[in-house]
Parts: structure tokens; sequence; C-alpha cells
């Protein structure tokens, strides 16, 4: 199971994977994590679950698949099934500033150190880091720049206007 860093710290991950067999979805009590494919088969199930709840979305699913929910959901997990794919980064930025999204958002996947900032920079605020790689390590890597020069999630002022203000 991956460790996971939130808000800058290793926490406990008190969500369960919940899933359906055979057509039938049990929600465990509690905190759940559905595929997108569940929540659109479960909708009323799943959004009206006691605990927090959440999504997980893969690589080839889009934002705009859970814009009508995304405020009743508490978390939003993007897959990244390699280094180089870069779709997460695109689906994170647009539930941050086009939709709006407030709650968790987790990188899971293939996630460790030289990844974090650049996630964080596009409203990443949760990382579940491989079971190959060091969390504390990898918590490092969210402090591997100070400034930023470019606009984004995190920061919307490039920083030539934020030198002149």
């Amino acid at each position: 199971m991956p460790t996971l860093i939130k808000s800058g710290a290793i926490v406990t991950d008190s969500y369960q994977v919940a899933e359906p067999v055979d057509g039938v979805l049990t929600l465990p009590a509690g905190d759940v994590l559905v595929s997108l494919e569940t929540l659109q088969a479960h909708r009323e199930q799943v959004l009206g679950h006691a605990g927090r709840k959440g999504v997980q979305i893969k690589p080839d699913q889009f934002a705009e698949a859970i814009a009508d929910v995304v405020h009743q959901l508490d978390l939003v997990a993007v897959e990244f099934p390699a280094f180089a794919d870069g779709r997460g980064y695109s689906t994170a930025y647009l539930l941050r500033t086009r939709y709006g999204y407030k709650g968790e958002l987790r990188a899971v996947g293939d996630v460790f150190k030289d990844t974090l900032f650049y996630q964080s920079r596009v409203g990443f605020d949760a990382f579940a880091i491989r079971d190959d790689k060091d969390a504390e390590v990898a918590l490092k890597g969210l402090q591997n720049f100070h400034e930023v020069y470019h606009a984004s999630a995190d920061q919307p002022s490039p920083l030539f206007l934020r030198r002149s203000a």
C-alpha cells in the first residue's frame, strides 16, 4: 500500500477502495474511494454515502466527467501510470481552476520525489508515494524550489507581475 503525503506530512490513508461485485456495490463504513465507472453506475449510492467520498480518474478520463458532482466529492485521485504520462497534470489544473475544486486532490501511481513539486504546482495536495520509494525522501521534493516564474494553480501571478507589485 502506498505511503500518503498530504499537506506536507506523511499520514495514514483513511479511504477504502470500494468496487461492485457482480453489479452490486457495497460501501463500507467510513471514507470510500471508487472508480469513475463505479461513480457513474452507482451515482446516488456513492454521493449519498455518510462518510467522505472520493473518485479515482484514469489518464484517459477527463475532469469534465465529474464537473457536475465535483463539489460533492472530498477526494479526487488522479492516476499517473508512468513518469512520462503527463495527462494528470492537465486534469488537476482543470479541476482546481476551471471547476473550482477545493477538496483533496491526490496523485497516485508513478509518484515520487522528482514529481511532487510539479504536481503541487497544478493543484495536487496529496501524493500516494510508490512502494519502492522512501516517503521521507519524497517529501523533500516539495521543497525543491523556493521561487517559481510561471503562473499556475498554486500561484496565479507570474514572477514579473509579483516583482512589479
